[in-house]
């Protein structure tokens, strides 16, 4: 697996673009979102349709085609540095295949930051156009608006990305040793959603996983993982990271299932690495090549999240 593009960090003034990709957002929120960004010095536009609501289908911020045209005008806007998603929840499966990729691609990188539902678009990034995303908080959610931590990670990744070179969870090794790679993944419903998908990852050999999810069952959450297993999707992985299982069942019964379906690949897992659906959730850039130690709960970065 290849390093990819990656995109030059934020400076006070920066454009950058909030978009609804997936699910609806309150206005409350937004504009709560917004006033930490102006207070960041950044110069934050919110997209014509990020406050809609689907007429139908109440999942969906407005029409697939109204999201994705907000998706792409605000890529391929040349006074916008960055692209930061406003939510999750559900929707971008159903627009991603109404962008214009070669639009994109000649718009050059920008930074692009989500997660969740968003999972689809980082993949889509890194197979469609080379270029390394930011997993992390989203401009309208709670962790952004609301805790600290979560807050200060994230900016000190988009101004200062020399100063996070280094992520630590503090938590501990479902399975010991060290591992090299590139950081990719997300959400696992959704990763295990996008096989057989147009333009789908073929594989994440050579890569460190990061996983997490929300609201599954532990049931779904081993379905999730022997699909990708049997797809032969996880041959060749080097590492994986394990984030948060925020509102699934209670830990000490997710943990077996994940040490019973990963344990067998052989290869260094770290456990509660603090990235996803979590309070205080870590920034982890996707598409940098970068260390793994699963027994002190840490992946170093081999150069910063950007440029």
């Amino acid at each position: 697996m290849r390093e990819l593009v990656r995109p030059a960090r934020l400076a006070p003034g920066a454009r950058v673009a909030v978009v609804a990709a997936s699910g609806p957002v309150p206005e409350e929120r937004l504009q709560a979102g917004l006033d930490v960004l102006r207070g960041w010095d950044l110069d934050p536009v919110a997209a014509p349709h990020v406050l809609d609501r689907h007429g139908e289908f109440p999942y969906l911020a407005g029409t697939d085609a109204d999201r994705a045209a907000d998706f792409q005008n605000a890529w391929c806007d040349p006074a916008v540095d960055a692209v930061l998603c406003a939510r999750g929840g559900y929707g971008v499966q159903r627009m991603i295949d109404l962008l214009d990729w070669e639009a994109m691609r000649a718009a050059g990188p920008k930074v692009f930051v989500g997660f969740s539902d968003i999972t689809v678009l980082h993949e889509a990034f890194a197979t469609r156009l080379g270029l390394a995303t930011l997993h992390g908080p989203m401009a309208a959610g709670i962790d952004f608006i609301k805790n600290e931590r979560a807050r200060a990670h994230l900016r000190s990744t988009l101004f200062e990305p020399e100063t996070v070179r280094t992520l630590a969870s503090g938590g501990t090794a479902l399975v010991p040793g060290r591992a090299r790679g590139v950081t990719l993944g997300g959400c696992l419903s959704l990763l295990a959603a996008e096989r057989g998908a147009p333009h789908a990852r073929p594989s994440a050999s050579g890569g460190l996983l990061c996983l997490e999810d929300v609201g599954e069952q532990t049931y779904r959450l081993d379905r999730y993982l022997t699909q990708l297993l049997r797809s032969g999707w996880l041959d060749g992985v080097r590492g994986v990271l394990l984030g948060s299982w925020a509102q699934c069942d209670p830990y000490e019964r997710v943990r077996p299932m994940l040490a019973d379906r990963l344990g067998p690949l052989g290869v260094p897992v770290a456990e509660e690495f603090g990235f996803g659906h979590c309070a205080g959730a870590l920034t982890v850039p996707f598409g940098v090549a970068a260390e793994l130690d699963a027994d002190a709960g840490t992946l170093t970065l081999d150069e910063p999240a950007l440029c």
